[in-house]
């Protein structure tokens, strides 16, 4: 039996691919990378051996190295990065802010208004047209790497801030566990409509909306969607809106994003979540004329992903970085501050 399962990263499309098989009650004992060779074919035997090696396969929920016996009845499991869409990946000369780099990984500060991969309408002026370049123009290839910058996770166009891209083979297994094992830090600063409590938590299964599929919907139903968690807490208050820090305990498509507008605190100027419209605040000309150039200030929803923490797949010493907002983001709140004190 197999069955397919698919996980978030981020906010964005899923990334990671979730295979599960059940062996049947007559299985001969053999090496479980041997079964899983048997029943991928469309998977590299390397793939699979270093998906063992990186610890991404489980038998019964629990991890197994690659010469484990799989028994009659096992629960097998494994984790794989999500096949990159059959796209021509062309290198473009895009200047991009390189936070930190080394042979197996780098990290980069991405810009509002960038694409992170190509796909329908965006084939091109993405971060990995920019990514591709970089690698294949480096003095020397990174040892191992495989043709492509290797997506560990994904921010919308119009968010903000650090993505952790792989190098190599290696590389990608390993930092895909740990972001399905959600061993990973990310910590996000908003700025949401509206006046909330000092901190809280937001749950709620996320799906696709029913109504509208390029947007996500919070379910109460729990066979529906996707278990979320979202924690904040207040970082300054401005009357009609709020600066928050956004932690997530899960990797979600838009997850902060709908989950603020589910309780009511949609983002500021968010197109697609209904942040694009004066939610607070007494509508007098001088206040809409206030709100408008502030959302003239922004491409999008006031979102950053400020801070990045992880194990390098390597030596396995804990990197954590962080980030400033971008220019336009910290004006509008500048323009808040001076507002506030009116």
């Amino acid at each position: 039996m197999n069955e397919d399962l698919e996980f978030d990263s981020e906010q964005e499309e899923e990334l990671f691919e979730h295979h599960r098989f059940k062996a049947d009650p007559g299985q001969e004992m053999i090496r479980i990378d041997k079964f899983l060779i048997d029943r991928m074919a469309n998977t590299s035997r390397n793939k699979i051996q270093v998906a063992a090696k990186n610890g991404n396969i489980y038998v019964n929920g629990g991890k197994v190295k690659q010469n484990y016996r799989v028994k009659p009845g096992d629960d097998i499991a494994i984790v794989l990065p999500y096949p990159i869409r059959e796209l021509k990946l062309i290198p473009q000369n895009i200047p991009i802010e390189i936070v930190y780099e080394d042979d197996h990984c780098l990290v980069v500060n991405k810009p509002s208004n960038m694409v992170v991969h190509p796909g329908y309408g965006n084939y091109t002026g993405t971060l990995v047209n920019a990514l591709v370049y970089h690698i294949d123009n480096l003095p020397k290839p990174p040892k191992d790497y495989y043709g492509r910058p290797g997506l560990v996770h994904r921010i919308d166009k119009h968010t903000t801030g650090l993505l952790v891209i792989a190098k190599t083979e290696q590389a990608l297994t390993d930092l895909a566990s740990q972001f399905f094992d959600r061993t990973t830090e990310r910590i996000y600063h908003a700025l949401v409509w509206g006046d909330l409590e000092g901190s809280g938590t937001i749950s709620g299964n996320i799906a696709r909306s029913q109504k509208n599929r390029k947007v996500m919907a919070v379910y109460s139903n729990n066979d529906q969607g996707k278990h979320a968690v979202t924690h904040y807490r207040v970082l300054e208050r401005f009357g009609n809106v709020t600066l928050v820090e956004c932690k997530l305990e899960t990797g979600r498509t838009h997850q902060i994003r709908v989950h603020f507008q589910h309780i009511g605190h949609p983002l500021f100027n968010d197109l697609e979540y209904g942040g694009n419209k004066i939610i607070k605040g007494i509508t007098s000309s001088s206040y809409t004329k206030f709100i408008q150039n502030c959302f003239d200030m922004l491409p999008g929803q006031a979102l950053h992903a400020k801070t990045l923490g992880f194990k390098h797949p390597l030596n396995r010493e804990y990197m954590n970085f962080d980030s400033n907002l971008p220019l336009d983001f910290s004006n509008v709140l500048i323009q808040w501050r001076k507002y506030k004190q009116h």
